[in-house]
């Protein structure tokens, strides 16, 4: 289905990438669940050789996410962090990255622990504070990887002036885009190289699938990605890449929902006596709000509080019923979670309460409940502090 150049965003989402099956018309993408292709003669194919080099379903995943980020081509990985280890295979040894300090804890670990084993070093500062970014390029500054808004305290950076800044060291610059979703916010419109997601949450948005992919513009990104995808084959699997597929389709419309259940149950917790502190860029409090209303189309589901300790919380995640405690995020239902322990743990304790991310901090992922639900739910666990 050839869709026009004037094609608007939900229409965008529902069918770029995807043609009806030419056998039988079928308007959903098959899953085509085949590990090889039968060549009509030596050195004549269909144009498709081995599935991990090529899947008809992925590709049409692929194309269905670059066309929604605004980018050229999509890889998909087996994982976000797949994803993000493909980035960082541009990279080679002596080469500094410069990080966002609150960043998801396993992109932490696989760049401290794993990627500093071959020569690779990190700066990891606020990059909302672009002095300080600006003060951490060296000679040697590759990349400036950025996420936001952060996993879990909600930092904001101004892409605009983060991009500005990468290119004038000779930098790219790399933004996960998994919290926002490309519905609220577009980072390579704002002059990012490369995006990258866990398709895992919000692209895929049903809590059933585990993937990644990475969207560029550069050609030579598109073929060293694509080289990459195929060398080192943490592909996306067929049955995946359709699961994606079938979340992008409702993408703007439960985004839209799940950013006003976000709105409202930020409002509700800052305004709770025994809420300390709120994170959500939605509200007039968080200290970026005014940037983060410049640069997305809305706040999004993701919003943390502080309980003041690990008691605290630890009544309120044992004591709520409809809110499931458990890692991840982004899917139809509202998750929560502690992420000292949960998704940050591997950050050593000192880094964690410097950025906030305190034992006394909840995540929350706002599902799509009826708000009152999930009121109810939250105000009965505060009630057991």
């Amino acid at each position: 289905m050839k869709l026009p150049p004037t094609a608007r965003f939900s229409t965008v989402c529902l069918h770029a990438g995807q043609e009806p099956d030419p056998t039988t018309g079928a308007i959903i993408t098959p899953i085509y669940q085949t590990s090889t292709y039968v060549q009509e003669a030596l050195g004549r194919h269909k144009g498709y050789e081995y599935a991990r080099t090529q899947n008809p379903t992925r590709a049409a995943l692929e194309g269905n996410l670059a066309a929604i980020e605004g980018g050229k081509a999509a890889f998909a990985f087996a994982s976000g962090m797949a994803a993000i280890n493909a980035v960082a295979s541009v990279l080679t040894s002596g080469d500094h990255v410069i990080v966002s300090d609150n960043v998801y804890g396993g992109t932490f670990r696989l760049f401290d622990k794993v990627l500093t084993r071959s020569q690779l070093s990190f700066t990891y500062v606020d990059t909302g504070d672009l002095d300080a970014v600006a003060r951490a390029f060296t000679p040697t500054t590759r990349l400036l990887f950025v996420e936001t808004p952060s996993n879990p305290v909600m930092r904001i950076t101004d892409l605009a002036q983060a991009a500005t800044l990468a290119h004038a060291h000779g930098a790219k610059l790399v933004v996960d885009n998994t919290f926002a979703s490309p519905v609220l916010q577009q980072p390579l419109a704002l002059g990012a190289d490369l995006v990258t997601h866990s398709t895992t949450k919000y692209l895929n948005g049903h809590s059933d699938s585990v993937g990644g992919v990475v969207i560029a513009t550069a050609q030579e990104d598109i073929e060293w990605l694509g080289f990459v995808q195929n060398a080192a084959g943490a592909i996306l699997s067929p049955f995946d890449s359709w699961l994606v597929l079938r979340g992008t389709k409702t993408l703007p419309l439960r985004m839209a929902q799940h950013s006003r259940t976000g709105m409202a149950l930020a409002q509700f917790l800052e305004a709770h006596p025994k809420v300390r502190r709120v994170y959500y860029p939605g509200l007039a409090s968080h200290p970026q709000h005014a940037l983060a209303a410049a640069q997305m189309r809305d706040f999004g589901g993701m919003l943390s509080f502080e309980t003041g300790s690990l008691e605290a919380a630890r009544r309120v995640l044992d004591s709520v019923k409809l809110l499931a405690l458990a890692e991840s995020l982004g899917g139809v239902e509202s998750l929560i979670s502690h992420p000292a322990t949960m998704t940050h743990a591997s950050v050593p304790r000192d880094t964690r309460e410097a950025l906030g991310i305190t034992d006394g901090l909840v995540r929350i992922s706002a599902g799509l409940e009826d708000l009152d639900d999930l009121k109810e739910d939250l105000s009965r666990a505060l009630d057991a502090i």
